[in-house]
């Protein structure tokens, strides 16, 4: 089992700050605050002043929380390891375990394929299922649909990723069975969480911009009931997509406008915080634009992406595999090959779905311009990645 420093995961938390803050308030890659919480490396001395500030601890209470590590987490593997062979000894302690799993999995989607996570991520949710279905007393089995609503979710993700958004039906079972689950725990977040997830795959697997409008309105009702700007914000950038995928630009403009309105209003409390920045409303209003036929407005939106959504790595290729795409439609071929070799670079570490389908998209844009050497090596570098 991987070790995690579970310690300083609470306090950042406590703070009020997502790693993606965090990261920002010390100037460094949110990554490498994924790494310090995984134990993968350890603060530099000149950054740990500026760490201790920001979790508001001295700087012994930060060595202790950087020194404890393996005890907590075998306890609880431990615990788990009872549960398993006992399913009715399953207690919160355990729950908290399986939960920190999954966390530590669902922060690792960015940085490695979906391919190398799946073994995992299915285990624990066939693990969760197994001891929900076992347990006894009410709030174990509260506590065990959370994990499992949160499961199934990053389940339907991975799975989508890993098809090259082409494996729809598995996908959608997920977020299906995630909903459900969040619904008997009158978790409004969770499914508001499981119904955009399903408005992704309608929008941009079955392309059926119809039936995913309605998915993702019917998450920002279900956002704004749990009161989440955040996730109101990101069901609503959704809402605007799906009406540029129908040429329906007031309504699309509408719906970008009031997502800008629920960000600025984001409190650092608000759960689905992470879930949502600039950088991504940016994004998705670029590629609004993309879809209503104004690559020039579309590109000045991706080209202005902030540093910060670097950080997400397959979030940023799809963005990057966009903007390659502004340059194809005004004819700027060396913009675009420029553009997607950096796409190519990033599909070969993430192996990210998303980013896939636009390079494919964009090899077929290319093709009056094949005899020309620049967009010949990229087609060559994006057949060698499909065969590898």
């Amino acid at each position: 089992m991987a070790l995690k420093r579970h310690r300083l995961a609470a306090r950042r938390k406590t703070v009020g700050h997502t790693q993606e803050s965090l990261a920002e308030k010390l100037g460094v890659d949110r990554t490498t605050v994924v790494r310090w919480e995984r134990c993968e490396s350890e603060p530099q001395p000149w950054v740990r002043p500026r760490l201790a500030d920001a979790l508001r601890v001295s700087p012994d209470e930060l060595g202790t929380l950087l020194a404890e590590t393996q005890d907590a987490e075998s306890r609880h593997s431990d615990r788990l390891a009872v549960a398993l062979k006992k399913p009715r000894t399953v207690d919160l302690a355990a729950v908290a375990h399986l939960k920190q799993e999954l966390d530590r999995l669902i922060d690792s989607y960015d940085v490695r394929p979906s391919v190398a996570l799946l073994p995992d991520a299915s285990r624990l949710h066939s693990d969760v299922r197994f001891l929900r279905k076992h347990a006894a007393g009410d709030a174990v089995r509260r506590a065990l649909r959370n994990v499992e609503a949160a499961a199934s979710i990053f389940m339907g993700q991975l799975v989508w990723d890993v098809s090259q958004r082409r494996n729809s039906q598995t996908a959608l079972s997920y977020f299906d069975q995630a909903a459900y689950t969040a619904q008997q725990n009158r978790d409004a977040e969770a499914e508001s969480q499981a119904r955009l997830r399903q408005s992704y795959v309608t929008l941009y697997s079955e392309c059926e911009p119809k039936s995913g409008l309605a998915q993702a309105r019917r998450a920002a009702q279900l956002a704004s009931q749990c009161g989440s700007h955040s996730l109101s914000a990101l069901a609503l950038l959704h809402v605007g997509e799906a009406n540029a995928m129908m040429g329906e630009r007031s309504a699309c403009e509408r719906a970008l406008s009031q997502a800008e309105s629920h960000l600025s209003r984001t409190e650092p409390k608000d759960p689905a915080k992470a879930l949502i920045s600039a950088g991504q409303l940016q994004r998705l209003a670029g590629s609004c634009y993309l879809s209503l036929g104004e690559p020039k407005r579309a590109q000045s939106l991706l080209g202005a992406i902030p540093a910060a959504i670097q950080d997400r790595r397959k979030s940023h290729a799809i963005a990057l595999a966009n903007l390659a795409l502004t340059h194809v439609r005004q004819r700027e071929i060396d913009g675009a090959t420029e553009t997607l070799h950096q796409v190519i670079d990033s599909i070969e570490q993430t192996r990210g779905g998303g980013a896939v389908n636009v390079l494919f998209t964009a090899n077929r844009e290319l093709q009056p311009w094949r005899d020309r050497p620049d967009v010949q090596e990229v087609m060559d570098r994006t057949f060698a990645l499909m065969s590898s």
